[in-house]
């Protein structure tokens, strides 16, 4: 595949089941891969660590939506290896404009200092990548996205692969087919990622529904 790829395509392959990826961040070429075995998160389930319980509660950063969709997305690039080129970059900023890519930040003393973002169509969203700055940011951001998906709607947490950071948190992998099956369940569905009478403090993260395992 060359980088002559439009946003539009680009969603219609997630609806497809496939995903774009390019070699390296340097190289223009990107290809679709359609993994054998696929990452997903049940979204009703997350692994805490007594650590990372803490950090949550301690509330002294905030928590943000889509105020700094780049910003995000080029933090999850600034790393040795990335599949993330400038084709990438630019596509997901542009399903961002049109509220198809969102990200969850945090912040702390007017810093971005970890987030995660992904594409949403239907129920589903299709999570591409997390970065963090300061220890577990990361897994605040994840912590606090899983949260709203719960709570607004969504059926599909896609992880694309799963690894074994986050298999620690409570990912698992599904077959190719069930995960096309459980597809095709979200995208005949509706969520709201932006509703307006969604509302979350970090004590709601901890104990919604009494799904959470902690662990030390």
């Amino acid at each position: 595949m060359t980088s002559h790829l439009s946003a539009e395509l680009l969603l219609e392959g997630y609806r497809n089941g496939i995903f774009p990826m390019s070699e390296s961040k340097y190289d223009p070429k990107l290809f679709w891969v359609d993994p054998k075995e696929r990452g997903v998160f049940p979204i009703n389930r997350f692994h805490f660590s007594r650590s990372l319980r803490r950090r949550l509660l301690k509330v002294d950063y905030e928590v943000k939506v889509s105020t700094a969709f780049a910003d995000v997305v080029t933090a999850c690039a600034d790393r040795p290896e990335s599949w993330i080129n400038q084709t990438i970059f630019e596509l997901y900023c542009t399903l961002a404009t049109k509220g198809k890519a969102h990200s969850i930040e945090i912040w702390r003393n007017g810093l971005l200092i970890g987030g995660v973002y992904g594409v949403i169509d239907g129920a589903a969203f299709f999570g591409e990548s997390m970065f963090s700055r300061e220890r577990d940011a990361s897994k605040m951001a994840l912590a606090y996205l899983m949260h709203r998906l719960d709570h607004t709607g969504f059926k599909l947490f896609d992880t694309q692969f799963l690894t074994e950071h986050l298999a620690s948190l409570g990912a698992i992998e599904i077959p190719r087919q069930q995960y096309h099956y459980l597809l095709s369940e979200a995208l005949g569905r509706t969520a709201n990622f932006m509703s307006p009478v969604y509302s979350v403090t970090a004590s709601d993260v901890i104990h919604r529904s009494g799904q959470i395992s902690y662990r030390t």
